[in-house]
């Protein structure tokens, strides 16, 4: 048999809980209702509309322009500090 003052405690404390949970999700449906509001009040996408987007295409003369660094740089290992 369950002692009837553990029992009453955990009821507490569950009804406390309870009033947090309430009293937060009266914080948050004004906000909620709000951000609805303002979704409903917005224009809709309409899918005729859009267009697929094209290809960026480098001309030739840039993309020769655009030269890649080499991955290292000659004589590195002469000036990195050797380690025992």
């Amino acid at each position: 048999m369950k002692n009837v003052y553990e029992v009453l405690r955990q009821k507490e404390q569950e009804l406390i809980r309870l009033e947090k949970e309430v009293e937060a999700l009266r914080v948050a449906a004004p906000l909620l209702s709000e951000e609805k509001e303002m979704l409903a009040e917005a224009p809709k996408p309409s899918l005729a509309a859009t267009t697929t987007p094209q290809p960026v295409r480098i001309p030739p003369a840039v993309a020769a322009q655009t030269q890649v660094p080499p991955a290292r740089v000659a004589g590195w290992e002469d000036a990195a500090k050797r380690w025992p």
